[in-house]
């Protein structure tokens, strides 16, 4: 194995412009850069998503999967528009686009509803890739227009049908599950290239830490987004939940679904949002996927100063 670095010095150097590009763009926003801890004392909620854990003082603490609840802690403290670019840590995520150590940028916006947060998203990321054509579709319209199914009126069975070909029929998936294999194997593969590509309202069952609301249609729907380019996902934005009663059913929700013990519910997360949590909208970046891009790298590795298998 080689000790040097697993991406090249050019690729180094773009990282470096590309922070000093954001840090540029949010001081003529006027939005604060912070720092929150890496490590915490409770585990993430998400039940898609594994903590690594570290033993610190007798304790065990959780790298974060994420900077959200302590920046949302500090958007209740009255910290104002906040943005953070951080070291986030995600378990069995290894390959061509996962790291299981990687590079987020992470911010909010108080006052941006989904659509204001979509613009500016599109600027950031836009004028960064040199990419100025931009299409927006709702996730309703994207699984019509790409697998050829109602997201919202296809029943559960005929869900399970649609992922057999890709899953087998020996795996018991739940209605969410197989409406994101289907749009891993079905949608993203089709979608538009040389484009910044907005997928947003997901179903509600999806919402994570989004508001929630109905569509013209009736349909529950989630108040988040997906940026695409090129088929790699780079930014996942929400309207943000401030009901802490709502909060507390979710946590309770995704424990349950997890079947883990384990998972704690941040409770000084749910104290801020019980004091008062600012309207606002986030969105979280993968800063290595749109190094990737820029860089025309075919791995994530290429450009990460030592990957994984080098640490």
């Amino acid at each position: 194995m080689s000790w040097q670095p697993s991406a090249s010095l050019d690729s180094l150097k773009a990282r470096a412009q590309f922070n000093a590009y954001i840090r540029e763009f949010f001081i003529q926003r006027d939005v604060m850069e912070v720092e929150t801890p890496v490590l915490s004392q409770a585990n993430v909620s998400d039940a898609n998503l594994k903590s690594m854990v570290a033993q610190c003082c007798g304790q065990p603490r959780y790298l974060q999967t994420s900077p959200e609840y302590p920046m949302k802690r500090l958007l209740a403290s009255g910290s104002g528009d906040i943005y953070q670019i951080c070291k986030t840590f995600r378990d069995e995520e290894q390959g061509s686009r996962h790291n299981p150590e990687f590079t987020m940028l992470e911010y909010y916006r108080l006052g941006f509803d989904l659509k204001t947060l979509m613009d500016e998203v599109a600027q950031l990321v836009g004028d960064y890739l040199n990419i100025q054509i931009r299409i927006d579709l709702d996730y309703q319209q994207a699984m019509i227009k790409y697998a050829k199914l109602d997201p919202f009126k296809a029943s559960d069975e005929q869900l399970r049908e649609t992922v057999i070909q890709y899953v087998g029929e020996d795996l018991n998936l739940s209605r969410d599950e197989c409406l994101d294999l289907i749009m891993s194997y079905m949608v993203e593969p089709k979608l538009p290239t040389n484009c910044l590509l907005f997928i947003y309202h997901y179903p509600a069952s999806q919402a994570a830490l989004a508001k929630t609301s109905q569509d013209h249609q009736g349909n529950k729907i989630a108040k988040r987004f997906e940026l695409y380019v090129n088929g790699l996902e780079l930014a996942n934005g929400y309207d943000e939940l401030t009901d802490v009663i709502e909060q507390k059913k979710r946590f309770q929700h995704e424990q349950h679904k997890s079947n883990n013990d384990n998972t704690m519910q941040d409770q000084l997360f749910l104290q801020a949002l019980e004091s008062g949590m600012p309207s606002c909208a986030g969105v979280a970046l993968g800063l290595d996927r749109i190094l990737m891009l820029r860089q025309a790298a075919l791995k994530i590795s290429d450009v990460i100063s030592f990957s994984f298998s080098k640490a």
